[in-house]
């Protein structure tokens, strides 16, 4: 009998694992597109992908997950960029991808005169 409520502890946890994963990914996924559009760029693919898994030190002394994840935009359709964001306890704290103040010029080619 004791192994059955291990059993159902055990599962209870996974359970409790997965759905924590499960909205860290959603939320990256909202602050993905919400910053591709602040920026005016293409978010490619729709979608996020979870790329590290890691513990840390929350301020009250616990251990607590610290999640990253990665996507992709576009400035013209044409180019391909990975942007990173890391999340605690579902609150966003490292971002690397486009930013609002951020533009791609493409350079003219000078005019080459025959010499």
């Amino acid at each position: 009998m004791p192994s059955v409520i291990l059993l159902m502890i055990a599962g209870a946890a996974v359970a409790a694992f997965w759905n924590a994963a499960r909205a860290a990914a959603e939320r990256a996924e909202t602050l993905g597109r919400d910053a591709c559009a602040a920026a005016g760029v293409q978010w490619l693919d729709q979608s996020v992908q979870a790329n590290g898994l890691r513990l840390y030190r929350r301020e009250d002394g616990w251990l607590g997950l610290e999640r990253s994840f990665r996507f992709d935009y576009s400035h013209d359709g044409m180019d391909r960029h990975t942007g990173r964001l890391v999340l605690r306890r579902g609150r966003l704290v490292s971002f690397v991808g486009p930013s609002t103040g951020a533009r791609i010029i493409p350079l003219e080619p000078r005019n080459q005169d025959p010499v």
